[in-house]
């Protein structure tokens, strides 16, 4: 095993990143986005809480195009912008500021593009789309101008999102949990604002309730920029840098698309399930939609390690410490699993869940078996996800993708398989359950391979 470089240049904070406790440093990176994690998880509540106010027609307009921005929500943070924190972490552990730098400018470039084919292909396409999901009438209407709001916003939340990761990827989680929060609250001050009028402010109904959530997006952008564009950032934002580079966006878009397909493919597999279920009745999809819930939660927890992960990996594997990154990604893989292990409680207790949800004795039968039959499955699943941000971290991202394909597929056929047995709603869990396993598993041995392979070189 060759001895990890020393480049020069190096900041004090890549040299912490690259010299201090392990496990401490990931808790210490990881604190803010937890911080970030209960921001967008108010987000989630507060959006569909003010859009209730609107009756059932706004209610039934947002059931179906919020899901949709969650998409591109996901796909811009955790998807392109796992490609800006890897591929800066890594310049600046290599001790290449410059290059850092003009990786920061494209993805700028990269938000913009993407942004502008984003609003094309939904202002296009939207309201056909919603038709075609069954639409009708006023509900449609309102689809149509929420629809328009959110995703002619789309500049902001791709901005927001890959400017987030320069900054993580530089190893500062405090200033995007920070522009997280405070967009968050313009959200729950405008909101109710927007949406009923007050004073000389109109009450703009759904139309207010699309541009408080945008303009989360918006402040965020702002104080990003600001940071990023002061002598306080590491990696700075530079007139000269913000154009298309080739090499540049290759390195981001080489982990960053996959990764956003994968991310997709997670998205996506919550719809087919509860297309499945839907065939056992009302009571079962209930059941589904509130257990979902707790599943769902795991997701934004564990990414707040996983940003933590992608940061030490790629900067330890940028000056070919190979060893140390390979420390990072087991010990977030460890914290990780303990973080499911918290949720296999939750599982496991008989009704505690879902009766936040419902007082249906039926509904809460059905969940909590549903959620007994993944209970053991959730500390894989966060091993797993710990994994594939440290895979992404090295820029190695075909293998997980194709497990994150492999796994919609699981899903979906064992889930289907189940039905036509009579397993019913735990033959779908269960199904989903092996899914889980094959996706944490087959990620942490590919992780221990590819992170063996490096170490001995």
């Amino acid at each position: 095993m060759s001895a990890p470089s020393s480049p020069s240049g190096l900041s004090a904070r890549t040299h912490r990143i690259l010299e201090a406790p392990v496990l401490p440093l990931l808790l210490t990176l990881a604190l803010p986005n937890i911080g970030e994690a209960a921001a967008r998880i108010t987000f989630l509540t507060a959006d569909a809480l003010f859009v209730s106010w609107l009756g059932s027609d706004a209610l039934s307009a947002a059931a179906i195009v919020f899901p949709l921005f969650l998409i591109l929500q996901t796909a811009t943070a955790s998807g392109i912008g796992s490609g800006v924190s890897s591929s800066v972490g890594r310049a600046l552990g290599a001790g290449d500021a410059e290059r850092a730098r003009s990786l920061a400018g494209v993805a700028v470039a990269i938000a913009l593009i993407g942004a502008a084919l984003t609003t094309a292909l939904m202002v296009l396409t939207g309201p056909r789309l919603y038709a075609a999901m069954g639409l009708a009438s006023g509900a449609l209407e309102m689809a149509a101008l929420y629809s328009a709001v959110m995703f002619g916003g789309s500049g902001f939340v791709w901005t927001m999102n890959l400017l987030a990761n320069v900054s993580r990827g530089a190893g500062n989680m405090m200033v995007p949990a920070f522009a997280i929060a405070i967009g968050e609250l313009f959200h729950l001050a405008l909101s109710p604002l927007l949406i009923l009028g007050w004073g000389p402010v109109p009450a703009m109904g759904i139309v207010g309730a699309g541009i408080a959530a945008i303009a989360a997006y918006a402040v965020g952008t702002i104080v990003l920029v600001l940071h990023l564009v002061s002598r306080h950032a590491l990696v700075r934002l530079e007139r000269r840098n913000l154009r298309w580079r080739s090499g540049e966006a290759k390195e981001i878009l080489s982990v960053g698309a996959l990764s956003a397909a994968s991310a997709l493919a997670f998205q996506i597999t919550t719809f087919l399930v509860a297309g499945l279920i839907a065939g056992l009745g009302s009571t079962a999809i209930a059941a589904y939609g509130a257990a979902n819930r707790l599943e769902l939660l795991q997701y934004p927890i564990t990414f707040a390690f996983g940003a933590a992960v992608i940061t030490m990996v790629a900067t330890a594997a940028g000056a070919r410490d190979f060893a140390r990154a390979r420390r990072a990604a087991y010990t977030g893989a460890a914290v990780a699993g303990i973080i499911g292990l918290i949720f296999s409680g939750v599982a496991l207790v008989d009704g505690g869940w879902m009766s936040l949800f419902t007082v249906d004795p039926s509904i809460r039968a059905a969940g909590s078996l549903y959620l007994l039959g993944l209970a053991a499955v959730f500390p894989l699943t966060g091993v797993g996800l710990a994994c594939y941000f440290a895979c992404l971290a090295i820029g190695y991202v075909t293998g997980p993708f194709l497990l994150a394909v492999a796994r919609v597929g699981v899903v979906v056929v064992g889930g289907w398989v189940a039905l036509q047995l009579g397993g019913g709603l735990i033959g779908i869990a269960l199904a989903s359950a092996t899914a889980f396993a094959l996706f944490g598993g087959g990620v942490f041995l590919l992780a221990r391979w590819r992170f063996n392979t490096l170490a001995k070189h």
